[in-house]
């Protein structure tokens, strides 16, 4: 098949080089094979074609055809000369272009995703056309859109590939990737806020997926039960040796690990940031998708960035076909389910549940008869000296925090 030359234009409905077999502008007013050659001719080239006397490249040059196109005439042909009607065999038309005119409401929001500073990746911007109007396209679709109208990125470096093929689990909930990723989210921001992320590492499904001021203990206090109240409890959570997950103490844990321990989960450490390769992976997709959508919808606050982050997540995980997987996350999860490759457990009802989720620290009753918490001294109705604990419990608006305090003799709950 012949290339192009330099200037010449794709097709502006779908965006290939000769998709209706031909190379548009050579051929630009009579598209179709019949109208292009002589019936004797093409039958001959294709005789030739049949007989080895000429190669699949030579005789799709001189029909000026792709050689998909070339290979489906010649099937014809030959079905047609098997029936002893060869000779009175003519081509078919191609059938022309019948692709559905995208809506302005499709073309309005591509130009807007992007057009912006720094633009959507395209297979995002199909994500998005897919999302809010219900209107699907791929990536490839909307790459030539934007070669077309204006709005193509700059070719980017390729990357090398991994050397490892990377592993997975068979069954969900054997093990799930955790990670943070601090990165600029917002538009016209220095500052990284960390990102934690959490998928299943047999389906890849995004089970949680927030931003939070900073990486703390109580961020983690706050995201994980959420994700193990909305899809159960794991065996594993891979983790890197971070001092939230890992203490240099032999056999010890940290309050993170014991309150996994608790409810029967483990951690799994990564010796290398390249073995949690997929959660890594994830946390690319994020970083290119997220800060060309603040810019675009203006959004520059945690809460309103996490309602935002949360409706992605779903229609990520319902919508969008995973390279290595071919299906989407939810699909993969749901098909585990059915085969009952699952080893998922539901929560239990624990009256422990908010204990256990909570920063606790111990603390001594002064003289006072008052205890300090930040740069306040509360008084408490305890005697001096008396150890009391106090819980700090993650609730929905960080950093607005509420306080116990609990002692042998009792207990008793300040804020």
């Amino acid at each position: 098949m012949r290339k192009p030359e330099r200037g010449a234009e794709a097709d502006e409905k779908t965006g290939r080089w000769g998709s209706r077999g031909l190379l548009l502008g050579a051929y630009e007013k009579h598209p179709q094979l019949l109208h292009r050659h002589a019936t004797a001719f093409v039958r001959h080239v294709l005789k030739l074609f049949r007989q080895n006397q000429l190669t699949g490249a030579e005789a799709a040059d001189q029909l000026g055809l792709s050689r998909s196109r070339l290979y489906v005439l010649s099937s014809d042909f030959l079905r047609a000369c098997a029936q002893t009607k060869g000779r009175f065999w003519t081509p078919r038309g191609s059938g022309g272009d019948h692709s559905t005119p995208w809506p302005q409401a499709v073309l309005d929001l591509l130009k807007k995703r992007l057009a912006g500073s720094p633009p959507c990746p395209y297979s995002f911007a199909a994500s998005e056309v897919l999302r809010l109007h219900a209107f699907k396209l791929d990536r490839a679709q909307v790459r030539h859109w934007a070669l077309q109208n204006g709005h193509a990125h700059a070719t980017p470096a390729k990357k090398p590939r991994a050397p490892v093929r990377r592993w997975q689990r068979s069954q969900i909930g054997e093990l799930w990737q955790l990670d943070a990723s601090p990165h600029p989210w917002f538009p016209h921001s220095d500052i990284d806020f960390p990102m934690l992320n959490m998928l299943d590492d047999c389906s890849r499904l995004f089970v949680g997926s927030k931003l939070y001021d900073r990486e703390l203990l109580l961020s983690y206090f706050d995201f994980l039960p959420a994700a193990f109240l909305a899809y159960g409890r794991p065996l594993q959570l891979y983790v890197d040796y971070h001092s939230i997950f890992f203490t240099k103490t032999p056999e010890a844990l940290t309050q993170l690990g014991w309150a996994l321990k608790f409810y029967d989960i483990s951690f799994r450490y990564a010796p290398t940031p390249q073995a949690k390769g997929k959660i890594e992976r994830e946390h690319q997709f994020w970083q290119k998708r997220l800060p060309p959508y603040f810019a675009s919808e203006q959004v520059t606050e945690l809460a309103d960035a996490n309602t935002h982050i949360d409706a992605l997540r779903r229609h990520h995980n319902a919508q969008e076909t995973h390279r290595e997987l071919r299906q989407t996350p939810q699909r993969a999860w749901d098909l585990a389910r059915l085969e009952k490759r699952s080893v998922l457990r539901p929560m239990p009802r624990c009256p422990w549940w908010p204990y256990v989720w909570s920063l606790r620290t111990a603390l001594q009753v002064g003289s006072n008869g008052c205890v300090p918490i930040g740069t306040q001294r509360i008084r408490l109705e305890y005697p001096p000296r008396a150890k009391v604990v106090l819980r700090l419990h993650p609730t929905r608006c960080i950093p607005r925090l509420l306080v116990d305090f609990s002692s042998r003799g009792g207990d008793h709950h300040g804020s």
